[in-house]
């Protein structure tokens, strides 16, 4: 009979359910919930179980992970009758992998600390890649104690796992995080049109420029979206709005200036306007084109 501890997962999205099969291939006893009836059937066909409610499925759980869209989620999942404070046992583990408010997590802590639930905050980065390939960052707020014990299961999703500071404190890295890969990406794109327009073999460029200092994951991850003009979403449009939004007020907050920040929290913001907000963050490339195409 496994040692393993029991799991359950909350949200199976284009994140949640690689991270999710990864722990099931591991030898961990997985139960998931999700709304979609067709990511509970893949849970399933991998060897997990579908619960059909929150309460059913961390019931019985000696850890909660949760990996859903934003606050305002985390807060209908977390709270009221149905649902995860008032149904876990006392003394499991919480772990919201979500990328959320700083305040959200904190006020999760404390509300879970009532009733005897230990949580940590840890975001992850690296898109659906990064979770299909179990090579995610990891960054993690709370007590030191509880993150040396959900190291283990944390090491089956990524790579680079690292304790920030006490709740809260993965979230604010989170927001930074977004911060540069939101800035890298209308970075790259602004090269990418630049290069087209002056006719440069674009193959050729990116793969010069990838290997010298102009170099980086999110150019390693993103070329062949560029390359191709292919946007299917690794991580969605309307998702990084939110990360800008959370990374402008928490700068605000603390007196932090961000100047190119704002300019491309604008532009993230005017491509979800237009209608891209499903498309993969690469699609920043579409807004400079329309930007550098003449009118007709």
């Amino acid at each position: 009979m496994s040692t393993l501890p029991k799991i359950a997962w909350i949200g199976l999205g284009i994140m949640g359910s690689p991270m999710s099969e990864h722990l099931v291939k591991a030898g961990y006893d997985v139960t998931g919930y999700t709304l979609e009836q067709d990511k509970l059937d893949r849970l399933a066909a991998a060897g997990g179980t579908a619960a059909a409610s929150i309460a059913e499925a961390v019931r019985d759980a000696d850890v909660i992970i949760t990996m859903v869209p934003a606050s305002p989620h985390v807060e209908a999942i977390a709270y009221g009758e149905d649902g995860i404070l008032e149904n876990a046992r006392s003394g499991a583990l919480l772990i919201d992998m979500s990328s959320i408010t700083p305040q959200t997590s904190v006020d999760l802590a404390a509300n879970a600390r009532a009733k005897g639930i230990r949580v940590l905050d840890a975001p992850v980065s690296g898109g659906e890649a990064g979770a299909v390939e179990a090579v995610l960052s990891i960054m993690v707020g709370g007590e030191r104690e509880v993150f040396d014990e959900a190291r283990p299961i944390l090491g089956r999703l990524g790579k680079t796992i690292v304790l920030c500071g006490p709740h809260g404190a993965g979230q604010t890295v989170k927001a930074a995080n977004q911060l540069i890969v939101a800035v890298n990406i209308q970075a790259c794109a602004e090269a990418v049109v630049f290069l087209e327009k002056s006719g440069a073999d674009m193959e050729a460029a990116l793969e010069v420029l990838n290997g010298g200092l102009a170099g980086s994951t999110v150019l390693t991850r993103k070329m062949q979206n560029f390359l191709k003009h292919d946007f299917t979403p690794g991580f969605r449009i309307d998702l990084h709005h939110k990360d800008m939004g959370i990374v402008t007020d928490a700068a605000r907050n603390v007196g932090a200036a961000l100047p190119v920040g704002a300019v491309v929290a604008q532009l993230v913001a005017s491509l979800r306007a237009q209608g891209d907000g499903g498309l993969d963050h690469s699609a920043l490339l579409k807004s400079v084109e329309r930007l550098s195409t003449p009118a007709a």
